[in-house]
């Protein structure tokens, strides 16, 4: 669920958890009741796990600057199949 953030004139800064999309434009205060606006502010990437963001930093600097590469990657290898022991003695070409 997003916290989006509002300012009350007497009391600060007031953050609230809602269901995305149903903010209101204002708020009651918790502390003195009076209506507190909705601020825009930045989205908090920064609490986000170290993989998101080893992620979105990769995503960010392909944009720009891809990599270089001289060749395709290696093909994995192929595990060899499982035989089954009753056909382990026909012969294979």
């Amino acid at each position: 669920m997003p916290l989006y953030a509002y300012r009350c004139d007497e009391d600060g800064p007031v953050d609230v958890l809602r269901p995305m999309g149903a903010a209101t434009p204002t708020v009651p205060c918790p502390s003195c009741g009076a209506d507190a606006a909705r601020m825009i502010t930045a989205p908090r990437l920064g609490g986000a796990d170290r993989d998101r963001v080893a992620a979105i930093d990769r995503a960010e600097a392909s944009r720009t600057e891809p990599a270089v590469v001289s060749a395709p990657p290696p093909r994995p290898a192929r595990p060899s199949p499982r035989l089954d022991p009753r056909t382990a003695a026909l012969p294979r070409p």
